[in-house]
This record gives C-alpha cells, sequence and structure tokens, in this order.
C-alpha cells in the first residue's frame, strides 16, 4: 500500500507566538473562549487555537505512528504572518520556515515543509522565497485572503510571478474572512464552521474568475478542506459564466474546467464529500491531509475513508499524488 503523506499539517514554534504577540497589532487579541482554551482573535472573531501539540514534534511524529501516515508535509496555519509590520513578519517568516528546516533535518523520513511568506511586503516575500527554497521548501503557504485583500491584488503579482517562474505547489489554506464581524461570525464560533470554507471558495472563485490560473499556469495549488464549497457550486459557477456578462471578462472557459487544473485535500467528514471532491477536482487532483493538530483534525478517521476507496484511487491519494506534486 502506498504510505500515506499528510500535506495539510500545521504546526508553530515559539519565536513566532512571541514575535506575533508583541507585534500583531490593534486587530488580533489572544483571550480564552467558551471552555477555558486560549485563542487567537481577529476583529473580535475567534479563529486559531494554539494547542501545545503545535509545538511538540515528538508528540506530532506519535500521532501519525498511531494513524498509519508516513510523512508530513508541514506548513503555518493562519494567521501566518500577515499581522505585522515589514520587519516583524519578514522575521516571522524566517523564524517558522528555519524551525520546519530543523525539524525536517531531525526527522528526514518524516517531515517535509513548505515557506510561509511575508506577502503584504512583496519585495520581502520574494526574499523570503528564494531563501527558503534553498534551505528546502516544497512550495509555498497562502492564507483565503492576505490581511484582507484578494490574492489577485495587483500588488501580489510579482511574488505569484516568481513562484510561477519556480513551477511550485501552492497550498491555499482559509483563515477569517473579510466581513467576519459584520457576518456575525463570533456566535458558535462559526468562523471554524462556515467562514473557513466560505473564505476559500471565495478565493479560489475569484482567481478563476480573474484569470489567475491563466496568467500563472504552472503553479499547482492545493486547496484546503477538499475545495471548501466549490464541488457543490461548480455548477452554479458554470451557469453564472454562461449567463452573467461580467463573469466573462476574463475567462472564455466554464469556470468548471479550471477545479480540473487545481488540487484539494482529504480534510472531509464524510465519504458522500470525498466522493464529490474526487468528482470535481479529478483522481489524480485530490491528496490527503489531516488538519492535525488542529481541534477540528481528525488523522485517523480521514485516512480510514481514503482507504475505503478503490486500491488505485486509494494509493493515489494516500501518497501516489503528493509524491508527483511536491517532488517528494
Amino acid at each position: 500500500m502506498q504510505q500515506a503523506i499528510d500535506v495539510h499539517s500545521h504546526m508553530l514554534c515559539e519565536e513566532w507566538m512571541t514575535l506575533f504577540r508583541a507585534h500583531s497589532g490593534s486587530r488580533f487579541t489572544i483571550r480564552q473562549v467558551t471552555g477555558g482554551k486560549e485563542v487567537i482573535h481577529y476583529d473580535g472573531i475567534a479563529f486559531m487555537t494554539p494547542e501545545d501539540r503545535m509545538f511538540d514534534y515528538g508528540q506530532r511524529i506519535a500521532a501519525m505512528d498511531q494513524a498509519g501516515v508516513g510523512m508530513a508535509v508541514l506548513s503555518l496555519t493562519g494567521p501566518n504572518v500577515y499581522w505585522g509590520d515589514e520587519d516583524a513578519s519578514s522575521r516571522a517568516a524566517r523564524a517558522i520556515n528555519a524551525s520546519f528546516a530543523q525539524a525536517q533535518a531531525e526527522h528526514p523520513s518524516r517531515l517535509r515543509w513548505i515557506a510561509s511568506l511575508p506577502f503584504q511586503h512583496p519585495a520581502r516575500a520574494i526574499e523570503e522565497l528564494a531563501r527558503s527554497i534553498d534551505a528546502g521548501a516544497r512550495g509555498v503557504m497562502v492564507l483565503g485572503n492576505i490581511g484582507g485583500e484578494s490574492l489577485t491584488a495587483e500588488r501580489f503579482a510579482p511574488v505569484w510571478a516568481e513562484i510561477d517562474r519556480r513551477s511550485l505547489p501552492v497550498f491555499l489554506h482559509p483563515t477569517v474572512p473579510c466581513g467576519c464581524a459584520e457576518m456575525d461570525m463570533a456566535m458558535y464560533q462559526l468562523s471554524a464552521s462556515v467562514g473557513f470554507t466560505f473564505d476559500s471558495t471565495l478565493a479560489v472563485t475569484r482567481m478563476i474568475f480573474d484569470g489567475f490560473f491563466d496568467r500563472f499556469p504552472n503553479l499547482k495549488l492545493v486547496v484546503a478542506h477538499g475545495g471548501g464549497t466549490l464541488p457543490f457550486l461548480a455548477p452554479r459557477l458554470d451557469r453564472c459564466h454562461e449567463v452573467i456578462a461580467s463573469a466573462r471578462t476574463r475567462i472564455a472557459e466554464r469556470p468548471s474546467t479550471y477545479l480540473k487544473r487545481i488540487y484539494a485535500d482529504s480534510v472531509l467528514y464524510s465519504h458522500e464529500a470525498l466522493r464529490d471532491t474526487v468528482e470535481v477536482f479529478g483522481e489524480d487532483h485530490v491528496l490527503f491531509g489531516s488538519d492535525y493538530p488542529h481541534n477540528i483534525s481528525d488523522m485517523v478517521g480521514i485516512l480510514a475513508r481514503v482507504d475505503a476507496l478503490p486500491a488505485m484511487l486509494r494509493d493515489k491519494i494516500r501518497g501516489g499524488n503528493a509524491q508527483r506534486v511536491f517532488g517528494i
């Protein structure tokens, strides 16, 4: 059976946490929520819980062993490094990327990593990209919006162009969507149940209609959480492209054809959701992920759903597709 490679796998480091506490600005707070845990908030919206196991590689390897996962591709979850001034964000990116490089050196058969970049400071982002690739990064991490800005904003184009030139994979993970306070997402921590999938869906849909994948055809986008709600909405995107003139200003092809060019992970919680993601993105474009060590993660259950698939498809999703996309 193909080795399981977890491409949706997060960690933190103490230096990043120290920099965040000191330089994250007025819009970010860290405070307790119902249940007693300390959670990072953005504009009053709880969205990321720093767990002790996010700092402990011994626990990570043990959890992988227990679940039968051979390798993890590490990334930094939200709010990533999109919260500080140029110096603080650049230092935070160097810190987390260096911690990942060290972890890979200590566990070379179990860990790989992708780089976080201070996207909001494009020149520094390009510098950090070059440094990280030289240090062993296998791709790039990006959130669904960059400090409230769309990924298609013109000022980010030089960063995307360099990623495209290098033909790198990009893992897109959601964060708190823009306007979250107005959408009343503080209630019941709706950021986790609804907000994240909305953020990913909106980001990728905008990229499709904007012609992003025609401008940058060499990068390989991997969308977290099974592609958000894109598997369900794909026919609606096509219908809107057909009947709304403004949806056809940048692209001639149907939006769903672009979904066949990009990738999704398997962080889903039912066989039916996994089936739909495979159908929409294609069997060569779905990769195993667990969302470990977030409290919503389910490494054992998600892998069991993948293992229930027919053998050839199972092995592609378990690790064959990840090997190809991330060059493992």
